[in-house]
């Protein structure tokens, strides 16, 4: 078992200061199994929405969840989204003695939910896989190899971890989808999110994506909104200044886990990974979920000009403005386009992210960051 200290500090910290908290993360990356961490602290009444024994016991919400004190866990609450309407008149009586927290997979049903029903009375915590602040340092080559997932990376081997990968993806697409209220055949999700890891780290177009699925547009563009609104897939926005220079506007789509790309691509081993012509791009998405997860995603941009200047990761321009670069490379080394970028975007730093063990300047703003060191050299910009 490894522990997520931080997050489980995290966590306690928002149940503390908010009648509600909502833990939102994947399926299976563990959030059930850090709710019940909380055990050791607080008593917990725990309800897993997805036992039928356990909502036939909530068929008078008010009357059970009112006579509660501690706190309450709400597992997989799209199950019953009557409850949000509930828990607003609960967390809004004086006498109410409980704190409540709900953990969800789907974030867009559940964030437009709380913003009908629970806004100003409720914090989120968002939650992944493993990451490098929760490793060991020499473990990094597994977790790019096999991902986050907790059942994935702690597996007895490497086909172990294949295996589960592959059952994980085929229960998500024929049984997970449609418990979030998908009608979608998992056929047609399956060959779209296949599409996705061979395009992972490019920009996203729908009109490409459409005809190749033989669907519109307008479809292309809703099977992303699932994929990116059940944390499989990342929609990196781009960031553009008032400058002459035409900037890239569209979207950059990364598979989420390092892991579900590799099964996705059906790499096998590391072998297989560096050898594979996408290993540039799934090191470009392994590593930019690292420092994502240790500064927070929720100012964080790519940026690009149609001439070719570029920066793979911008972290809040408007504050401390931290630029990032991820090469799978042994030759590390300036380039135009990040002079270009230091000099356009006015970047306080800019690391260059590599899988080697030395980390050295480059520049005066300039860091080749080796990959183990990367949580201590971010450690001052953890949120």
């Amino acid at each position: 078992m490894i522990e997520r200290k931080k997050l489980l500090d995290k966590l306690l910290f928002s149940i503390r200061v908010n009648p509600v908290t909502a833990l939102l993360g994947p399926r299976q990356c563990g959030k059930t199994t850090l709710a019940h961490s909380v055990h050791q602290v607080q008593p917990v009444n725990h309800f897993d929405l997805e036992n039928p024994i356990d909502r036939a016991a909530l068929r008078n919400p008010i009357m059970v969840l009112g006579d509660l004190s501690g706190l309450v866990v709400l597992d997989e609450i799209h199950r019953m989204p009557e409850l949000y309407e509930i828990l607003r008149v609960l967390v809004d009586d004086q006498s109410c003695k409980a704190r409540f927290l709900v953990l969800g997979s789907s974030s867009p049903q559940i964030v437009r939910e709380v913003s009908e029903t629970l806004a100003g009375r409720i914090g989120f915590v968002d939650m992944s896989g493993f990451n490098l602040q929760e490793v060991s340092d020499d473990s990094w080559r597994d977790l790019w190899l096999r991902g986050g997932f907790p059942r994935s990376f702690l597996a007895e081997s490497q086909v172990a971890s294949i295996r589960w990968r592959e059952d994980f993806t085929r229960t998500f697409l024929e049984r997970d989808i449609p418990l979030l209220g998908f009608r979608i055949p998992p056929e047609a999700m399956r060959k779209f999110w296949t599409m996705l890891a061979h395009y992972h780290g490019q920009k996203w177009n729908a009109a490409e994506f459409s005809r190749s699925l033989g669907e519109t547009e307008k479809t292309a563009a809703a099977y992303l909104d699932i994929l990116c609104g059940t944390f499989m897939v990342r929609k990196l926005q781009p960031w553009y200044v008032n400058m002459k220079k035409r900037q890239v506007r569209s979207p950059k789509i990364f598979i989420r886990d390092s892991g579900i790309l590799h099964s996705l691509l059906s790499i096998q081993s590391s072998r297989d990974l560096l050898s594979h012509i996408k290993a540039g791009a799934s090191w470009e998405g392994f590593a930019l979920e690292q420092v994502l997860s240790l500064t927070g995603d929720r100012k964080a941009w790519f940026w690009g000009t149609h001439s070719g200047a570029e920066i793979d990761l911008l972290i809040d321009p408007e504050g401390i403005n931290l630029g990032f670069e991820f090469k799978l490379a042994s030759n590390i080394r300036t380039t135009k386009s990040m002079r270009i970028a230091l000099e356009d975007l006015g970047l306080s730093k800019l690391y260059l992210v590599h899988p080697g063990e030395r980390t050295f300047r480059l520049d005066e703003r300039i860091t080749a960051l080796g990959i183990s060191d990367l949580v201590s050299e971010l450690a001052s910009y953890t949120p």
